[in-house]
């Protein structure tokens, strides 16, 4: 039993009173810091109140070791100090990790052009934190637990047989574990980042959270989809913005065949100049088929993003439907049964002098330096001329893979 609880007493006052003394000394000169540097702000926000409780436990348990010892209960006091300092320091630690993340996140901002680094960087950040704070639980987890010696002799009969418990987790937890693989695979393989624009299982939206089990979806329509990490591994998904967020679409009619290309191309590029959306990069437009009574116009423009992307090919598509309706009315597509005197096959309206039209050479992949460099991309060492034979003609791309946005 305890006798001199004067002397404990003080004890517990000396040891409290310089932890204090310790802990204020600290705050001071962070203080100090604090007030020139933003990361000793945010520093004092994560692991002020855990490095307070752990010097205040250090103190007292420093302060009552010497009065305690040799009681009967000193056993049960040392296994709570114990548990409470190893709480408190992985508390302190789970702080010092949080500062560390929105350090680094601070310094790789997505909110700015040309994120693609910024955006890898956050990716791996939020999942290294998340991996450091789930370690740090269960090693602390652990450690109290083995301060007791019957979780001890558990512990060393459980590494005894350490194969048949791992056979036996595995199984268990195997689609846990496989969700947990594939997040950590998508983070550090670069396949998958925070912020992509993705489009899977049919649906067009922003990767807004990353975990080691899901990916949550933030859909065009303010949905969200919550995928398993598996299916990003397994499914193949589009990424529009692995390398950049630039984006090609397109635009196509099916028309009647007095439509005059010609005019539609310069009428085009009218458009494009009144338009913010356009960014200049490529603006195309071809007839792609003329069958079954229709001539197919596909229009080809650019944007710098999925979104602007969407906005422009809107935009493109009502402005030639209302130039269409206004200023060329035959064109627009019409079932119609031509009937002609055989002999005479009119050129034009009468009295209407018919203007002389060319088909047009500017092509997506030919007729510039620009469509010349996006054919090469095509055809790295392959030549684009004959190769093999007079009919051999390596083309640089078909029609269905230009068209895909």
């Amino acid at each position: 039993m305890l006798e001199d609880w004067f002397g404990f007493g003080v004890a517990a006052g000396v040891g409290l009173g310089v932890a204090v003394l310790v802990a204020l000394a600290v705050e001071t000169v962070m203080r100090l810091i604090a007030k020139r540097t933003a990361w000793a702000r945010s520093l004092m926000v994560h692991a002020r109140r855990p490095f307070w409780m752990l010097s205040i436990l250090l103190g007292l348990w420093i302060g009552v070791r010497a009065p305690l010892q040799g009681i009967d209960w000193w056993a049960a006091v040392m296994r709570i100090f114990t548990i409470a300092v190893i709480a408190t320091l992985a508390w302190l630690l789970i702080g010092f990790v949080r500062f560390l993340a929105d350090l680094a996140l601070e310094h790789n901002r997505i909110d700015v052009p040309d994120n693609r680094l910024a955006r890898r960087l956050r990716t791996q950040t939020l999942i290294v934190k998340r991996l450091a704070i789930a370690l740090i639980v269960v090693i602390a987890v652990g450690a109290s637990l083995f301060t007791f010696d019957e979780v001890r002799a558990l512990g060393a009969s459980v590494l005894a047989s350490a194969g048949i418990a791992s056979i036996v987790a595995g199984l268990a937890a195997q689609s846990v574990l496989g969700n947990m693989f594939a997040g950590i695979q998508l983070v550090f393989s670069d396949a998958l980042r925070v912020d992509d624009v993705i489009v899977a299982q049919g649906e067009w939206g922003r990767v807004g959270e990353i975990t080691l089990s899901y990916v949550v979806l933030d859909l065009w329509d303010d949905r969200r989809l919550v995928l398993p990490c598996t299916y990003f591994t397994t499914t193949p998904y589009e990424n529009w913005t692995r390398q950049g967020s630039e984006l090609l679409g397109s635009v196509e009619f099916d028309l009647d065949w007095r439509v005059s290309p010609q005019r539609m191309r310069e009428h085009l590029e009218q458009v494009l100049t009144e338009t913010p959306l356009y960014d200049g990069r490529a603006s195309v437009l071809q007839v792609t088929e003329a069958t079954q009574g229709y001539v197919r116009v596909r229009i080809l423009v650019t944007a710098h993003d999925a979104p602007t992307l969407y906005d422009l090919r809107c935009f493109v598509r009502e402005a030639m439907v209302l130039w269409i309706q206004s200023v060329m009315p035959d064109a627009a597509p019409a079932q119609r049964v031509l009937v002609s005197e055989q002999a005479s096959a009119r050129p034009g309206r009468r009295g209407v002098k018919q203007r002389s039209e060319q088909a047009g050479e500017s092509g997506l992949f030919t007729g510039s330096a620009s469509a010349e460099e996006r054919a090469s991309q095509f055809t790295h060492g392959m030549p684009r001329e004959t190769r093999g034979g007079d009919d051999a003609v390596i083309e640089p791309a078909t029609d269905e893979a230009a068209a895909r946005t």
